[in-house]
């Protein structure tokens, strides 16, 4: 399995299993599946409503929590420095666990920035007081990276954003990659893609992936995910099938050449299969995240 290291030189497992709209009575079976497969990273958010049972699954798969890394994230109706750390108490309180591996706020709230720079201020501090090993962003584009750089005392490990072969984000990592944060993609398949707007076409169906694919005896997503590795991301893929989530941990025993990595960087289409980051409201997102 590989690993990547953060920029506070914390080790997190390249893959993780996302559990983004699994519900509450499929992540246990999901996740469990997962550590029994070998990952090692699960993928979490406060907004998804599971983190209870992704709690419950580590605590009943006999792994060491020691050996598993937890990702999680405040949501937006969370935000403001108090209510970040009432956050962090939510989540760990619903984990059962006392030390979360990786804090990241899920949106930028544009249209209340101030109080995004008070949630991360509360991470910092979260951090500093050892209840967290790591924190981060997710879904944070140029401009708001930029504006939390310059208020921001601890530079994000990690910053968490939709990135498959149809919708790459290049300035987003650049950037990143420039100020050492990690890209760590979700729905890096494309799933976006094909359950959300079939009208993009499926990355699963695409013939030069499917081409690499054939060429490796792996399947397509497969290939997507080492397209990931092969280029120092993170990826976290989602489901809720055991024999999904193995194959997609078996990635580790092929390796694409740079024609290949090269062809697939070739299919951006610049189209988002997500929320506009920009059209984050508390009026239309908003959402009270119940208690632990």
């Amino acid at each position: 399995m590989t690993t990547l290291q953060l920029n506070n030189e914390v080790e997190m497992p390249a893959i993780g299993l996302g559990v983004f709209q699994t519900p509450p009575e499929e992540t246990r079976a999901a996740v469990e599946a997962a550590l029994a497969t070998g990952y090692r990273h699960i993928d979490t958010a406060a907004a998804y409503g599971n983190e209870r049972e992704v709690g419950e699954a580590v605590r009943s798969s006999g792994v060491p929590r020691d050996e598993v890394f937890l990702e999680t994230k405040i949501w937006i109706s969370d935000y403001g420095y108090d209510e970040t750390l009432h956050g962090f108490d939510k989540s760990a309180g619903k984990l059962g666990v006392e030390q979360i591996d990786l804090l990241i706020l899920h949106q930028a709230l544009p249209s209340a920035f101030d109080t995004t720079l008070e949630a991360y201020r509360a991470l910092e501090s979260l951090l500093a007081d050892g209840k967290v090993r790591a924190i981060g962003v997710s879904n944070f584009m140029v401009d708001h990276l930029t504006a939390l750089l310059d208020a921001a005392t601890v530079v994000p490990s990690v910053n968490q954003i939709e990135l498959h072969p149809y919708f790459q984000q290049k300035p987003v990592q650049e950037l990143g990659a420039q100020h050492g944060i990690l890209t760590q993609a979700w729905s890096p398949i494309g799933g976006i893609t094909f359950y959300r707007d079939g009208s993009h076409g499926s990355t699963l169906q695409d013939p030069v992936i499917g081409g690499i694919a054939d060429a490796h005896g792996k399947t397509p997503a497969q290939v997507m995910l080492r397209w990931h590795l092969q280029q120092g991301r993170s990826a976290i893929p989602k489901s809720t099938k055991a024999h999904r989530i193995a194959e997609n941990f078996d990635v580790f025993d092929f390796v694409l050449t740079q024609d290949e990595l090269s062809a697939i960087d070739a299919l951006d289409t610049g189209t988002r299969g997500g929320p506009e980051p920009a059209d984050i409201t508390l009026e239309t997102f908003g959402r009270a995240i119940p208690e632990a």
